[in-house]
C-alpha cells in the first residue's frame, strides 16, 4: 500500500511540475512575442509570429495557475507544510490535542464537504460557457467547466483528507508535536 501511495504522490508532484513548466514556457512565449512584435523584419519574414495569434497565452497561464494552486493543495502540499498558529495545541496535553484535532478536523471536513453540492450546481452554467481564447488553441470543446473542475476535485480531496485525519485521531490519537529546539542564549 505504501508503494502505491508513493507512486501516487510522485505522480501528483510530477503533474504539478508539468503545470508549472507549461505556465513558465507560455510566459516566456508571451515575452518573446511582445518584444519581437516591435521589430518590422519579424512580421515580414515570420508572419506566424503575429501577436494576434497569441492571445490565448494569457488565458492559458491563468487556467494553468488555477490548476496548479488547487492541484497542489489537494495532492502535493501536506499538513506539515502549512503555516500554523499552534501555541494552544502544543501546550495542551495529548488527550486535549486529540479533542482539538477531532473538532477542527470535523469542522473543516464537514464545511468543505457541504460546499461541494452547491458548487456543483453552479457548474451547470459553466458547462455552457466557452473560454475566450483557448478554443483557438485546443478547439471548440473547451468549456469553463473543464477549467474549473479542479476546484471540485480539490473540495473532494480536502474533505476526504480531513475525514481521514479525524478517523486517525479518534482511532489512534495524535502524534506528538514536532518542536524545533532553539539554542538558548547564555545570560
Amino acid at each position: 500500500m505504501s508503494r502505491i501511495l508513493k507512486i501516487l504522490r510522485t505522480s501528483s508532484e510530477a503533474f504539478a511540475a508539468a503545470l508549472m513548466a507549461a505556465m513558465f514556457a507560455t510566459f516566456i512565449l508571451q515575452v518573446a512575442i511582445r518584444y519581437t512584435a516591435r521589430m518590422p523584419w519579424v512580421s515580414e519574414h515570420l508572419p506566424w509570429l503575429e501577436p494576434s495569434n497569441f492571445g490565448w497565452t494569457l488565458e492559458f497561464c491563468l487556467a494553468t495557475w488555477v490548476w496548479l494552486i488547487f492541484w497542489g493543495n489537494a495532492f502535493v502540499v501536506q499538513n506539515r507544510d502549512h503555516v500554523t498558529f499552534d501555541v494552544l495545541y502544543v501546550a495542551a496535553p495529548p488527550h486535549i490535542r486529540r479533542v482539538f484535532a477531532i473538532i477542527t478536523g470535523l469542522a473543516i471536513a464537514v464545511a468543505v464537504f457541504v460546499s461541494i453540492f452547491p458548487t456543483w450546481d453552479r457548474f451547470v452554467i459553466l458547462r455552457l460557457k466557452r473560454t475566450a481564447t483557448l478554443g483557438e488553441l485546443f478547439g471548440d470543446w473547451v468549456r469553463m467547466r473543464d477549467i474549473y473542475i479542479i476546484y471540485i476535485i480539490f473540495l473532494v480531496s480536502i474533505s476526504a483528507r480531513y475525514f481521514w485525519q479525524v478517523w486517525r485521531a479518534y482511532r489512534y490519537g495524535v502524534e506528538e508535536p514536532d518542536l524545533v529546539d532553539t539554542p538558548r542564549s547564555k545570560s
